[in-house]
C-alpha cells in the first residue's frame, strides 16, 4: 500500500470519527456549554427580559449575602437533603436486599417496587397531594383509625418539610436497582467462606455485604445529594414555597426570580451559587470516600 493511499485511508477514518462524535459535540456546545457561558455573563448584569442587560458587576453576588430568602431557601434545602437522602438510601438498600432473594415471582416484585420511580413526577405529586390532603386524605384517614389526630401535612410549617421527605421515599426504585446490581456483583464464595468460619446472617452482612457494596453506596449518595439540592417540582405544584416559606427550596426561589420577578441576572447568580455548593459537596464526598469506600481491584 502506497503512502498516499495510507494517508487517504487515515483521513477517511478521521473524517468518519469526527462525523460520529459531531452530534454530541454540537449538542454540548449549543445546549450545555453555551447556556453556561451565557449564565456567567448574565450573573454580572441586571436583565428583565424586556430591556437590554445592564452591567452591575458583582452587585448580584453582593445581594446574595443580604437576601434573607437565600438563607431560608438554603436552610430548607439542607434540611431536606440531610434527612431525605440517608432515609431514601436506607429504604432502597433494605428493599434491594429483600428482592435479591430467589423467591417465586421475584421479577414481578422488582417491577412493582421500581414502578413508582418511573412514574411522571407530576402524577406522583398529585397523588401525594391527595394522600396528605388535610380534609379527606388517606393519611389522615389512617391516623383516625388508630386514634391519632389529623395533621395538616404540607400546609403546616412544622410538618411541611417532613411531608416532602416522606414523599421522596416513594421514589427509591432507581437507587434500589443500582443496589440490586451491586448485591448481585458480590462474589458468592465470600459468603461461603464466611459461613464456614461460623459467621451468622448479620456478621456476613456487616463484614461482606457492606464493604463490597460501598462503591454502590457512594455512587447513590453522590447522585442523591445532587438530586436533592435540585428539588423543585413537588414544592412548586403543591405549596409554591408555603406555608410561611417553609418549603421555599433553593431551585424554587431561583425559578421565582427568573420567571416571576424577571430578574434573570440575579437568578443566574443564584444558579452559580447552587453549582458551587453542589460541587463543594461532591468534592468533599470524593475526598471522604478514600476512608470508607472499598474497591476490591485496588486493594487486592
Amino acid at each position: 500500500m502506497t503512502g498516499r493511499r495510507k494517508s487517504r485511508l487515515r483521513w477517511t477514518e478521521y473524517r468518519d470519527a469526527y462525523l460520529m462524535v459531531s452530534p454530541f459535540v454540537v449538542g454540548f456546545l449549543i445546549f450545555t456549554a453555551g447556556p453556561m457561558i451565557a449564565s456567567i455573563v448574565l450573573s454580572f448584569t441586571s436583565w428583565n427580559l424586556l430591556s437590554p442587560p445592564q452591567w452591575v458587576g458583582l452587585g448580584n453576588f453582593q445581594n446574595l449575602l443580604t437576601d434573607h430568602y437565600v438563607t431560608t431557601a438554603l436552610y430548607n434545602t439542607a434540611y431536606y437533603t440531610f434527612i431525605a437522602v440517608p432515609l431514601d438510601l436506607l429504604v432502597a438498600l433494605l428493599v434491594a436486599l429483600l428482592v435479591n432473594w430467589k423467591v417465586p415471582f421475584i421479577s414481578y416484585h422488582r417491577t412493582v417496587f421500581y414502578l413508582p420511580s418511573i412514574t411522571p413526577i407530576v402524577a406522583n405529586t398529585l397523588l401525594w397531594a391527595y394522600v396528605f390532603n388535610p380534609q379527606f386524605g388517606l393519611a389522615n384517614a389512617a391516623l383516625g383509625i388508630v386514634g391519632l389526630p389529623a395533621q395538616r401535612w404540607f400546609w403546616d410549617p412544622v410538618s411541611s418539610k417532613p411531608s416532602f421527605i416522606i414523599m421522596s421515599m416513594w421514589g427509591f426504585g432507581s437507587a434500589m436497582v443500582i443496589f440490586l446490581a451491586g448485591l448481585q456483583g458480590i462474589p458468592q464464595h465470600l459468603y461461603e467462606v464466611a459461613a464456614l468460619d461460623g459467621a451468622g446472617l448479620w456478621a456476613r452482612f456487616r463484614n461482606v455485604t457492606l464493604p463490597m457494596l460501598t462503591p454502590t453506596i457512594f455512587f447513590n449518595l453522590v447522585m442523591g445529594i445532587i438530586g436533592s439540592f435540585q428539588v423543585f417540582t413537588a414544592a412548586y405544584i403543591i405549596t409554591s414555597g408555603g406555608p410561611a416559606d417553609s418549603t421555599l427550596f433553593f431551585v424554587l426561589y431561583l425559578f421565582r426570580n427568573a420567571f416571576q420577578f424577571f430578574k434573570m441576572g440575579y437568578a443566574s447568580a443564584l444558579a452559580w451559587l447552587l453549582f458551587v455548593i453542589i460541587m463543594a459537596f461532591t468534592l468533599l464526598q470524593f475526598w471522604l470516600s478514600r476512608r470508607w469506600v472499598y474497591y476490591e481491584a485496588e486493594r487486592g
